[in-house]
């Protein structure tokens, strides 16, 4: 295929981030717009100057445009450059992955872009609901909104004005051979981030950058309380303090795990670029968040055939079946919690049966490939 002509079945397609920050919702937009590319879509990320998101595209090769709109939704002049942007490029439709970017997004469609369809790529809860004039008007601009759970998709209809012809179910996706190769043995994995555990110990896990809202304190808590019935447990932190928010959650982890006496059994280690290594590492995956949206981290752990053990709320919810394909334990409930892991622990079986069916249950719905598949149906439709 001459890489000047993309295929007919694809055409110039814009994504619009305009985060300062990096955690979810930016690596899955740089690996939504780096799959995109290698399926032949001409792509271009509208991106703030300098920001995280910016120079990891930078590194995957990805065209960038870079972009600022200092009056938010209410910039006119930048909505004007957005909308050139998108002649220039000749984009075809615009994907929109950040909720605070749809303002001067429908701007630049509502005066200078009237006939470019906008689609919105939901990643975040909707919290508060959102039926008042403005949020009506911006949404009713929209000519698709993605929801990565049928869950997200209730409440969206629940506190929008949304139509609901708009509303598509379009699951967030992992690259899952990389957390399904049987080469990484737990072995190597624990070799590699430089693990010496005692023999016989068992290694849970909580995977993602320090945040309180990500429960890393919940689980050090949850050890020390479990350690004097199963001494041989042991805990994994892999991430990096959220950017631009400081250091405080972090530090006040380490005061704590010092405080509880778990220096030699708390073991941290740096975000890594290849995560499969971390949840290959483990024997128990652990998904404590406050009120994960999504939980790309429950997929993968489920990807990688590890156990999940997850807190009941937001999406975690929907992404585990109880018992099926992980286990449920109730928000910040020590008891809850080390009931779970004592089940793992003692019910011969358990653990691996809840560790496979997780696993083809992420092998058949969580798909990097069908989230582009089913993406690129609602695009090639709102397009025309």
């Amino acid at each position: 295929m001459n890489p000047t002509t993309p295929p007919a079945a694809t055409f110039p397609l814009s994504i619009l981030c305009l985060s300062d920050s990096w955690g979810g919702l930016e690596l899955n937009t740089a690996r939504f717009a780096g799959w995109m590319q290698a399926r032949g879509w001409p792509v271009q990320l509208v991106v703030r100057p300098n920001s995280p998101l910016t120079a990891r595209a930078g590194e995957m090769g990805l065209p960038l445009v870079p972009f600022e709109n200092r009056w938010k939704a209410l910039d006119v002049p930048a909505a004007r450059r957005l909308a050139r942007a998108w002649t220039q490029s000749r984009t075809r439709a615009v994907l929109i992955t950040r909720n605070a970017d749809l303002g001067v997004a429908v701007l630049g469609k509502r005066l200078f872009s009237p006939a470019m369809p906008l689609v919105y790529q939901q990643h975040m809860q909707l919290g508060l609901a959102k039926r008042g004039l403005v949020h009506t008007l911006r949404y009713n601009a929209l000519a698709a909104w993605l929801s990565p759970l049928p869950g997200l998709a209730r409440q969206v209809l629940e506190k929008t004005r949304l139509s609901p012809e708009k509303l598509h179910v379009v699951p967030l996706g992992v690259e899952l051979e990389k957390f399904t190769d049987e080469r990484l043995t737990t072995a190597e994995a624990r070799h590699q981030l430089q693990l010496e555990l005692p023999a016989g110990a068992m290694l849970l896990g909580v995977i993602g950058r320090f945040d309180e809202g990500k429960g890393q304190d919940f689980a050090v808590e949850a050890l020390a309380q479990l350690r004097p019935q199963f001494p041989q447990l042991h805990l994994l932190l892999v991430g990096e303090p959220t950017r631009n928010e400081g250091s405080a959650y972090y530090n006040a982890l380490l005061t704590r795990i010092r405080e509880l006496g778990l220096t030699d059994t708390v073991h941290l280690r740096g975000f890594t670029p290849r995560p499969e290594v971390a949840y290959r590492a483990l024997d128990i995956s652990v998904t404590a968040s406050v009120n994960e949206t999504y939980g790309m981290v429950t997929i993968e752990a489920m990807a990688a055939g590890r156990p999940v053990v997850g807190a009941a709320a937001g999406g975690t919810r929907e992404l585990l079946d109880d018992n099926r394909t992980g286990l449920l334990f109730k928000l910040r409930n020590l008891d809850s919690f080390d009931t779970c892991i004592g089940r793992l622990l003692t019910e011969p079986g358990l653990a691996a049966r809840l560790g496979d069916a997780g696993q083809q249950e992420a092998l058949a719905t969580y798909s990097h490939q069908r989230q582009c598949e089913l993406t690129e149906q609602v695009l090639r439709a709102v397009a025309g």
